[in-house]
This record gives C-alpha cells, structure tokens and sequence, in this order.
C-alpha cells in the first residue's frame, strides 16, 4: 500500500511540476510574488508565508513560474503522506491512508491548489500537519506532540488567518476527549509557542494600525440576509465542484458520522475528526446567510473530512470510493489541459481560467509600446493584480508602478515625481474619472486589449499623467 502511493504521489508531484513550470502565473500569484521581494512580518491581506515560501522557491528553481510555485507540488506530496499515516493511525486496518490520501489528491481543490501559489498552499499544508501531530495525541502518544501541534498551528496562522480554528479545534478536543491533558503543561506550552511563531505578524499589525485583522474581519460587516438563499446556493455548489460530486457527498457523509460519533461514543479519533471540521463548517454556513463564502476558504474542512470519510465502513461508501476518485482526476485532468492550452474557449472572455491565466504577456507589450508611443518614462497600473501582471511579464529594463490605496502598508519606494509622466492603465470596467489626488494633469490615451487566440478577454482605458511628489498611492515594484 505505501509503494502504491509512493508511485502515485510520484507521478501526480512530477505531472504538477511540469504544470507549475508551464501554466502563466494568476494575478493573485503575481501579487504575492511581488510580497516576495518585499518581505514583511505581514501585510494588507494576508500574513506573509506565502511569501516566503516564494522566496525560498526562487531561491532554489530560479525566476520562473515554476520558482514561485515550487513549494506548492512539493508541499501537496509531503502533506499527503502526513494524512496517510494520521489516517493508518486513527482507523487502523481500514487502509484509510491510502483512502484518504486520495480523496484528497482527488479533488480540485488541491489538484489545482498544488499547482498554483497562494496563501491556502501553506495553509492546507500546516492544517494537515496539525491534523496529524493531532493524530499522535488521539492515539496516546508522547504529551511532546502538543507542542509539535502548536509548532504547525502557528505556522498556519502566519499563513492565512482562516487557521484561527485549529486552536479552536484542538481546545474542543482536549476539553471533550482528553480533558485531564488539560492539567499538563504540555498543551499549554504549545498554545505559548503557536503564540510566538504568530507574535511578529501580531506586531506588524499593531505598528500598521491592525489593518491585516481590520480587513479579514471587517468581512463580518457585510450582511445581506435577503440573499441567504443565493449565498447559500453558493456556497454548497461551489464545495461540490471544487471537491468533485462524489467526493463532497463522502466527506459529507464522513463528517455528519464524526459529528454523531463525537456526542454518542467521544471516540477520541471521531473528536479529533470532528472538532477540526465542524467548527468552520458551522462559521461557514452562517456567513452564507449574509454574505458569500469564497470556494477556497472551506479548503481547511478537507483533511479532516477525507479522513472521516475513509473511515466510513457502510459497503455504499465503500464502493463510491474509487469511483469518485477516478471522476476528481478526470476533472483535474480538463482543468490542466484548459490551463496548458492557452486557449479560452469555454466561455470566451467569460473564461474564468482565460481571464486569470492567458494573455498577459500580450497585454505587457501592447502596454509597453504604448508608454514609448506616448514618451512616458514609466507604466502603473491597478488594480493590484494586474500591477503586478505588468511588472512580472513587462521588458526588462521598463519601469513599472503599482498604483492605488492597495499599496500603502507595503514596505516599496514610493515613486515621486522625479519619475517624470506614465501612463496608467486600468480596466474600463473602472469608468475614465482619476483621482486627482493620486494622478495630475492625465490625458486619455487610446484604449489596449487583452486577448488569446483572437478572443477579447478584458479591455483597458490608458492615461498619460503625472504622480504627485511623496504619494503613497504609487510604489515602484520589483522587476524579474
């Protein structure tokens, strides 16, 4: 069983290698491919391993795409072979690693997720290294590995702040299935050290006016209950396309059965299970009763709930298995040939792979013909994305500035005046007002398109102006 996922992990590692190297980066990537050459204790979404782990893969592979995702195949293998043994060791006998381990390879949400760079990749890794230090403690192991669990449940946080549940997991679990560890020091000292693994991005916070925790949770803020339904719709539609049909109806399942198991028997592996995969659940569907619910945010739910549903041992649940596995890497297999082909052809511009992925480079030298055209000295842009499209895919040499509030808590140099005129380019979707507190004495220019294969993506208005001295709406950015 462990060579068969040691080939199957092998493949699958070498075939998202290839894809990380091949598939242009997303806006998003681009974005925190540029936190890379700034690094920061945090910054305004999000805090900062993700920009880390680009930097280090960079480091290692260059300064490419496949640099700036590499941790992310890599992370996926090594993050399965947690979830296989947390698996082997919770439901022995079972060969719920194997299971496991391939619900969850299965679905979109890692099969694209393994390819691409953003903070749920670390995020879903350390998840699922807390999940398995958890399984050592469920098991009776050394009271050590409450320390090993803050270590990862600290590195979660400084990954994305969505990982606020595993302390709040791993608590419900001591307190419903292991209280008496409670009296030990042990899980104290590894809330101490998620703490301070945490502590830098909570400092940042503090000295940049709390901005990365007032955006996350001014989310909270948003409540539009007369759309509870549509949100709703959302919300379950998004799990079951992005986990696959049949790989939702078994987490599901495996999930609802943990749940039942927790109140009725307090097995400490279905508390384990249970704990880490219900809380959010819940927050989930009650932020869809206001509000939407991003398709990646549930992603924390799935180790856990692949686990439960590798423990399921009714025969139906057995044998949608590995029918469901092998639907989840047809669907991936589409998604990476859509990705590879550069062609958006689905849906036209509506394309959500083409207007994430395809063009860019086009778009770069359109641009750049445009500023020479216009004899500006430099290019901005916003919205963030696409500044940071412009700077990772414009000539070498070009200079290139991120325009827009979206840049203020960056630790960049601001572009002054000194730089001369630019041209801003924005999507038309913008309208053609600019605000004169961030550009002077602009002058529109003739529009520029993003297209691939002779299909109109997005279109851009272009403007010729000027940056106000010591603005802190415009950064230079970083350049290849």
């Amino acid at each position: 069983m462990t060579r068969l996922l040691a080939a199957g992990l092998a493949v699958l590692t070498l075939i998202r290698l290839w894809l990380a190297a091949v598939v242009p980066l997303a806006p998003d990537e681009a974005y925190y491919w540029v936190w890379s050459r700034a690094l920061a204790p945090g910054y305004l979404d999000h805090p900062p391993m993700v920009a880390l782990w680009i930097k280090a893969g960079t480091a290692l592979a260059g300064p490419g795409t496949l640099g700036v995702r590499l941790l992310g195949p890599l992370s996926a293998a090594l993050g399965s072979v947690l979830l296989y043994d947390a698996a082997e060791r919770l439901f022995p006998g079972r060969h719920a690693g194997l299971t496991a381990a391939a619900l969850l390879n299965a679905t979109l949400l890692l099969g694209v997720g393994a390819v691409i760079m953003t903070p749920d990749t670390p995020l879903l890794f350390f998840w699922t290294a807390t999940l398995w230090a958890g399984a050592r403690l469920a098991l009776g192991g050394s009271r050590g590995w409450w320390l090993g669990a803050g270590l990862f449940t600290g590195l979660a946080l400084t990954s994305k702040y969505t990982a606020v549940f595993l302390p709040v997991g791993l608590g419900l679990f001591a307190l419903v299935a292991m209280p008496r560890s409670l009296r030990r020091p042990e899980p104290w000292l590894g809330v101490a050290l998620a703490g301070l693994v945490f502590l830098p991005v909570v400092v940042w916070n503090a000295q940049n006016g709390w901005v990365g925790f007032a955006r996350q949770g001014g989310r909270v803020a948003n409540w539009q209950p007369e759309r509870a339904v549509t949100f709703l719709a959302e919300l379950v539609g998004g799990q079951i396309g992005l986990a696959t049909p049949g790989i939702f109806i078994l987490c599901a399942a495996g999930v609802v059965w943990a749940a039942r198991e927790t109140v009725r028997s307090r097995d400490r592996a279905w508390c384990l299970l249970a704990a880490l995969s219900v809380p959010p659940v819940l927050v989930f569907l009650q932020h869809a009763i206001g509000d939407r619910v991003q398709g990646n945010w549930p992603a924390i739910l799935y180790p856990a709930a692949c686990i439960a549903a590798a423990g399921l041992t009714g025969l139906v649940w057995r044998r949608m298995v590995w029918p469901s596995v092998g639907m989840g890497f047809v669907f991936a297999t589409v998604v990476y040939a859509h990705a590879v082909s550069g062609w958006p052809a689905l849906a036209g511009g509506r394309d959500p792979a083409a207007r994430q992925l395809f063009g860019w480079e086009g778009l770069a030298a359109q641009v750049e013909a445009a500023r020479q055209a216009a004899g500006a000295d430099f290019v901005a842009a916003e919205p963030y994305g696409l500044a940071a499209e412009l700077a990772w895919a414009s000539p070498a040499g070009s200079v290139v500035v991120g325009a827009g509030q979206h840049w203020g808590p960056f630790g960049l140099s601001t572009a002054g005046a000194g730089l001369g005129r630019g041209i801003l380019i924005r999507p038309e979707r913008y309208g053609g007002a600019v605000d004169p507190a961030e550009w002077r004495g602009t002058v529109v220019l003739a529009g520029v398109i993003r297209s691939s294969g002779g299909v109109e993506i997005d279109r851009y208005s272009v403007f010729l102006g000027r940056v106000p001295e010591g603005s802190p709406f415009a950064v230079l950015l970083p350049r290849r």
